[in-house]
């Protein structure tokens, strides 16, 4: 991203500190804005945006990994917690705790 203009002098010779911006010319200083964050929606896979406390179901059969288990489809899993990362779902199904994708379910 490019220095932004100073907004006293409306100079470009802007020099970028940790926390903010300097004007080379005038001396003025200003914040730098934080981003903006974007919450993050997690969809399951028919499309339906999943929230913290919802119910989902399995639509397919899963294979455990490290072992011969298998969690069948229509499997619920009540109460989910969604995390960052590649399996984007935190549950507990049978008591055990879980971590599935949000493609293999769909909103109960």
């Amino acid at each position: 991203m490019p220095n932004p203009p100073c907004p006293a002098c409306t100079l470009e010779d802007v020099l970028s500190h940790s926390a903010h911006w300097e004007c080379a010319t005038c001396g003025h200083e200003w914040p730098k804005e934080a981003a903006p964050e974007v919450a993050r929606v997690v969809k399951d896979a028919h499309g339906n945006v999943l929230v913290n406390g919802d119910s989902v179901v399995l639509i397919k059969d899963l294979k455990l990994r490290g072992g011969s288990g298998v969690l069948k489809g229509g499997t619920k899993a009540k109460n989910i917690r969604l995390v960052d990362g590649d399996h984007e779902i935190d549950c507990k199904v049978d008591g055990v705790a879980m971590a599935l994708k949000a493609c293999f379910v769909k909103k109960a």
